[in-house]
């Protein structure tokens, strides 16, 4: 990870070269009302909060793949960001096969962004710090060039804030953030938010940012499909897991009981060497999953993994980050962190052939520059005509 410090002087110097200038944002915070409606967040006074459509949980979002775009980010040894390299050092391939790259971009793309925040009982502990990133997420995510929209989720979901380029209006969503039921429809919540980013222009990088613990208790839709739809949009989830440890030691008991991974008695990752699939070897396997094998069989399959790894599987199957936090205060730090990586990445665009073959599609991207680490999408799934 690069040091905070260190990512400033990053993004100082290519905001000079690229010609960013980053909007601050200095709103004032609004003083909570007494006797406040219940709920995930309070939207600004006299707006009502938006329900999704009735038929949004039924509704499948079906694209076709005219273009793959694929976030890249590139590392030095110490594992700070590369931001010189042209067009020409990058290659992209789709199963093993080379594609001409049609679009290459370094951070200027104006940016369409979704904020799902967890707002169950459960995290009631850590909402003053998320209530203060509201003016990070502004000025570090958003920036001049971005446009957002706010979701809260509890034993429901709700769209609070429509699509804005006003960074008060966002900011004002996010200070208001309230306690809710215990609920965290996590993967309703995420396929929410991709159905909004998939209906923004395609010029824009669409980003999904969650913030929460890794855990669900009961969507409608299940992760595979989410991380599908997702892939299919160009969408790029990051994600900022909030401490479930600490969270637990401060929050109401929870009657939910723990959820497998995979239905019982099963681990759907191949053991490694062919071993017995044992109780032992699968908590072993859970603390050092292949995150990038579990997001190709959650993408094949559709199905759920529900474990201690959903955020970071997220991020894994669609390029982006997994911050996780460990004290209440790295929560605006993680933040941070993601709005200087977004603004500082690279994208690549490739149309595939008309005539891709259904199933899952590998994407690898190589660079021509020695000792550096390449971050992308592993992949993404065209799904047979019904």
């Amino acid at each position: 990870m690069v040091m905070a410090m260190h990512r400033t002087n990053i993004a100082a110097r290519f905001a000079f070269a690229a010609g960013l200038t980053l909007l601050a944002v200095s709103a004032p915070r609004p003083t909570l009302g007494q006797g406040a409606p219940p709920g995930p967040l309070a939207p600004e006074p006299g707006v009502q909060p938006e329900k999704p459509p009735a038929n949004a949980r039924d509704a499948s979002i079906r694209v076709r793949v005219n273009e793959v775009v694929a976030p890249v980010t590139v590392r030095d040894r110490s594992g700070e960001m590369i931001l010189s390299l042209p067009q020409a050092n990058f290659h992209i391939y789709d199963n093993g096969v080379e594609q001409k790259i049609e679009h290459f971009d370094l951070g200027s793309e104006g940016l369409s962004v979704v904020l799902a925040m967890e707002t169950s009982s459960r995290i009631e502990a850590v909402l003053p710090a998320m209530r203060r990133t509201g003016i990070v997420f502004t000025q570090t995510v958003m920036a001049r060039s971005g446009e957002a929209a706010v979701i809260g989720f509890d034993d429901s979901v709700n769209l609070v804030a429509k699509f804005t380029t006003n960074a008060d209006t966002i900011e004002t969503a996010i200070h208001h953030v309230r306690e809710g039921t215990s609920g965290t429809l996590l993967y309703d919540a995420m396929k929410l938010g991709i159905s909004q980013l998939s209906e923004q222009p395609v010029a824009r990088r669409r980003i999904l940012v969650v913030v929460g613990e890794a855990r669900d208790t009961g969507s409608d839709s299940k992760l595979g499909e989410v991380l599908r739809q997702a892939q299919l949009a160009n969408v790029t989830i990051y994600s900022i897991g909030l401490s479930s440890a600490a969270a637990a030691l401060r929050s109401k008991p929870d009657p939910t009981p723990p959820v497998e991974l995979g239905p019982p008695g099963t681990f759907p990752v191949p053991t490694p060497h062919g071993l017995p699939q044992t109780p032992e070897l699968e908590r072993a396997m859970q603390e050092n999953i292949d995150l990038s094998a579990l997001a190709e069989w959650l993408v094949k399959s559709g199905m759920n993994a529900l474990g201690p790894n959903s955020l970071a599987v997220a991020s894994k199957a669609t390029g982006g980050l997994n911050v996780k936090t460990m004290k209440d205060q790295s929560i605006e730090k993680a933040m941070d962190e993601i709005g200087g990586e977004l603004h500082a990445q690279y994208t690549i665009g490739y149309r595939p052939a008309e005539d891709a073959a259904f199933g899952y599609h590998d994407i690898t991207v190589t660079v021509d520059r020695p000792e550096v680490t390449v971050r992308t999408r592993p992949g993404y799934y065209v799904q047979p005509h019904d």
